[in-house]
């Protein structure tokens, strides 16, 4: 009698222990790391599908994103974050996977320099990077990109580091004033900045037309053993990232507008941003491209960063991206 009672509470039991196997289950709410969110653009991607819901429908809840002002700050940010991946500088990452860091890379990012451009007031005599000999130019921080770009222009142009007078200014903000005020005889900009205040200022050069303009800015990142033991994860934060970037190229308005309000920004400013970042594909879908990634390299090894080609092969994992994007990483 006790048998037949239980035998239904127990056929009920294990209808509820095998249930969960049919769902798809979702990873605990949780952040990842964005670098420079809130402020430049490499986390577009990630506003918009947060926004859309694009982490919900690939399994992940994220419920934000943690950010700092770049470079290995963002590294230890990724490292203590809820989930141990972030969307990093390039840079940072091979520094860190130099010092020796259990760090893997898994997806593209910005891969692209073509936004970048060195400004002069406007009548200013200087058109061309050859102009710059004996001028002040301004950058933003030693071992930055920015850093990196006017050095491998220089070496362009066939001129060396002494041929000018170098400044570190600050960020763009810093370097537009900078400009205005004198200080400096040009200085480097970019967007919002740019779109902001082009009509106050004259382009010197523009990155893109001083040496290609592939060059892996950002990529993902994680742990070896969150990569081992969460690939479904970092499968759906990908792919909901993938997402994203279709939505902004798809829909550079709309998408425009979701920044401006994740990021407390002009609406009317970033649709301008926008359509001018579609124009030169500033974000990849996550593929990754090496030929980029090397560019990067190269000006590592010009700030005397890095000896040496990185050996891609012992510091990437492509497992993570959807078949189409690994197809596309070469």
């Amino acid at each position: 009698m006790v048998n037949r009672l239980l035998r239904p509470l127990v056929t009920a039991a294990l209808a509820l222990m095998l249930a969960p196997a049919a769902i798809p289950r979702t990873a605990a709410a949780a952040t990842i790391t964005v670098t420079h969110y809130g402020a430049a653009f490499y986390g577009a991607p990630f506003a918009v599908a947060l926004k859309e819901g694009y982490f919900k429908k690939h399994n992940v809840d994220i419920t934000g994103f943690l950010t700092s002002s770049g470079g290995g700050t963002t590294v230890r940010n990724t490292l203590a974050g809820g989930i141990p991946y972030g969307e990093v500088a390039l840079s940072a990452a091979v520094e860190a996977i130099n010092a020796g860091q259990p760090l893997v890379i898994i997806n593209g990012g910005v891969d692209t320099i073509a936004d970048i451009l060195w400004i002069a007031k406007p009548g200013s005599p200087l058109h061309s990077v050859k102009d710059l000999a004996g001028k002040r130019v301004g950058f933003t921080e030693p071992g930055s990109v920015t850093n990196m770009l006017i050095l491998m222009a220089l070496q362009r142009a066939g001129m060396k580091p002494s041929d000018v007078k170098l400044v570190s200014v600050g960020g763009i903000g810093a370097n537009l004033s900078a400009v205005l005020n004198g200080a400096i005889d040009t200085g480097m900009t970019g967007e919002p900045v740019w779109s902001e205040n082009e009509s106050k200022v004259q382009p010197v050069f523009w990155v893109k037309d001083v040496m290609p303009p592939q060059m892996m800015q950002s990529v993902g990142i994680t742990t070896r053993a969150y990569a081992k033991a969460h690939p479904e994860v970092l499968r759906g934060i990908i792919a909901a990232r993938e997402d994203g970037v279709r939505f902004i190229y798809a829909h550079p308005n709309q998408a425009a507008d979701i920044v401006a309000a994740a990021y407390h920004g002009n609406a009317e400013l970033y649709r301008k941003v926008f359509h001018n970042f579609a124009a030169i594909h500033y974000w990849l879908e996550g593929e990754l491209d090496y030929a980029g990634m090397n560019r990067m390299v190269e000006g590592l090894q010009i700030i005397g960063k890095q000896k040496g080609p990185v050996d891609w092969k012992k510091v990437v994992d492509t497992a993570f991206l959807p078949k189409d994007l690994q197809l596309k990483s070469k």
